[in-house]
């Protein structure tokens, strides 16, 4: 069982940016897809961006071209970078993890097995 930990975010004006960072304890990322995720008051939680299997990057259509996975297998630590941030950004992000999710399933939050609590991310006008 791997146990992930957010941190990173904050409050930022529109068109800053923030790196927010998930931290994998009681194992390491090897094996394992990793994926955030958001959400907001009343609503589903929304695929943000996934690395499959430490090798194929996906986004959202909302956030490609401004937001980047990567991953520090060093520090068994994914990050996602976040530029040119926007009011509608604003949301609690969630990082998680799965080793066997497949791929046609990694936008799909019930999918994946392993969640870390969050972190705020407030993008302000």
């Amino acid at each position: 069982q791997v146990q992930l930990v957010e941190s990173g975010g904050g409050l930022v004006q529109v068109g800053g940016s923030l790196r927010l960072s998930c931290a994998a304890s009681g194992r390491t990322f090897r094996g394992y897809s990793v994926a955030w995720f958001r959400q907001t008051p009343g609503k589903e939680r929304e695929f943000v961006s996934a690395i499959f299997r430490n090798a194929h990057k996906y986004y959202s259509d909302s956030v490609k071209g401004r937001f980047t996975i990567s991953t520090d297998n060093t520090k068994n630590t994914v990050y996602l970078q976040m530029a040119d941030l926007k009011p509608d950004d604003t949301a609690i992000y969630y990082c998680a993890a799965d080793s066997r999710i497949i791929q046609s399933s990694i936008r799909q939050a019930t999918h994946w097995d392993y969640w870390g609590q969050g972190t705020q991310v407030t993008v302000s006008s």
